[in-house]
């Protein structure tokens, strides 16, 4: 049975960042299920956040956009960490030939970025939306 699109997909942009040799050495960790001190070895991290699909098929193929929003989480003074961070997101997903197992990636972008100081006041949070289209196998 073919692994689901989305699933596929985050487990792709998990593997791209967590072996990016640029982020490593930033963060402590890129997660799906954020541990409960993720700034114990170092001043940022990444997690995964809201996901969404939008059906994009024709008559013989079925595809899907999907996107993800990657959160980039920095306890640096300043914004500079967060940036950086984003900058090496981008260059390690958007327009990049990556390479799903069981479905084909047609095209992946970083559709946008943002940086905002978080409710908390201390945290800088960036955000930067992915959108791959990815057709099924028939």
């Amino acid at each position: 049975m073919a692994e689901a699109p989305q699933t596929e997909l985050q487990k792709l942009v998990y593997d791209t960042l967590r072996l990016n040799s640029d982020i490593a050495g930033l963060v402590g960790g890129v997660y799906d299920n954020v541990p409960a001190d993720p700034f114990k070895t170092k001043t940022a991290y990444i997690s995964f956040g809201p996901s969404d699909t939008v059906e994009d098929g024709a008559d013989c193929v079925t595809s899907g956009l999907h996107t993800l929003q990657i959160d980039i989480w920095s306890k640096a003074v300043g914004q500079v960490e967060a940036k950086r961070l984003i900058h090496f997101v981008t260059k390690a997903l958007h327009l990049q030939d990556l390479l799903l197992t069981d479905n084909a990636l047609a095209e992946i972008m970083v559709e946008f970025s943002r940086v905002f100081t978080d409710a908390d006041g201390l945290t800088t949070h960036g955000i930067v939306s992915v959108t791959a289209s990815i057709q099924e196998p028939d």
